[in-house]
């Protein structure tokens, strides 16, 4: 009878705890984290190993920027599931904020660990777009005595290209205007925009617009033309 009682327990707590995931990624989804945290918190003490619950909990966590704890529940994600692209790529990017952080000497240490789990999530997902952007980003904010390398962004970039057109010129673009190659960043964000037709791609060439070619005639075209669609 008591092998009964707890099994039947046991049911009663999977069924709340479903009901409180629902509500939990409810609250998620329409951006109440404070209300999220704590359902998603009261889960993870009842189910330890729930993946999906570990990853909200580390997402909230980078949201409030407290990269440490992202970090934590990112970590034991990909030990759980090393072959999981995007927990890896994750993880690396709770680390890339965390090297951003810290002192200059601390952030030197940690550079190899975020390299290596964007590296991991491109091997593993050979279309996780997310990874190459931020091998992207990073190859081009990295000095070069410590990895950072055109050359090496602009192969990320280039698979990106293979990927998602838009993608592609929009990461060829964030190159050239990097490198103050104003006129060619345009040539590659007006592609991507002609083709995404999306809020990103517009702000991209807007801001480009105005901000570095100082072009305000060609900034309020593209607003009122995007306006219209």
């Amino acid at each position: 009878m008591k092998l009964f009682i707890n099994i039947g327990l046991l049911i009663l707590i999977f069924i709340s705890n479903d009901i409180d995931f629902q509500k939990a990624e409810n609250y998620f989804k329409a951006e109440k984290y404070s209300l999220a945290k704590p359902i998603f918190e009261k889960i993870l003490k009842e189910e330890p190993n729930n993946l999906k619950t570990i990853e909200y909990l580390g997402d909230i966590a980078g949201i409030e920027k407290k990269w440490e704890d992202a970090i934590t529940y990112y970590e034991k994600l990909k030990k759980s599931n090393p072959n999981n692209a995007n927990y890896w790529y994750k993880f690396g990017g709770a680390m890339g904020m965390k090297a951003k952080s810290v002192n200059k000497f601390k952030a030197l240490g940690m550079i190899d660990d975020v390299e290596n789990a964007f590296l991991k999530a491109t091997q593993l997902d050979s279309k996780h777009i997310d990874s190459r952007w931020a091998l992207v980003m990073l190859y081009i904010e990295l000095p070069g005595i410590i990895g950072g390398s055109e050359r090496k962004a602009q192969k990320y970039s280039n698979e990106l290209m293979k990927l998602s057109k838009v993608d592609g010129y929009l990461s060829q673009g964030y190159i050239d205007e990097y490198f103050d190659r104003y006129k060619k960043a345009e040539t590659n964000y007006l592609k991507a925009y002609q083709i995404g037709n999306s809020k990103t791609t517009f702000q991209k060439l807007y801001d480009l617009y105005q901000n570095k070619l100082k072009d305000k005639a060609k900034a309020i075209k593209l607003k009122e033309q995007f306006e219209k669609k």
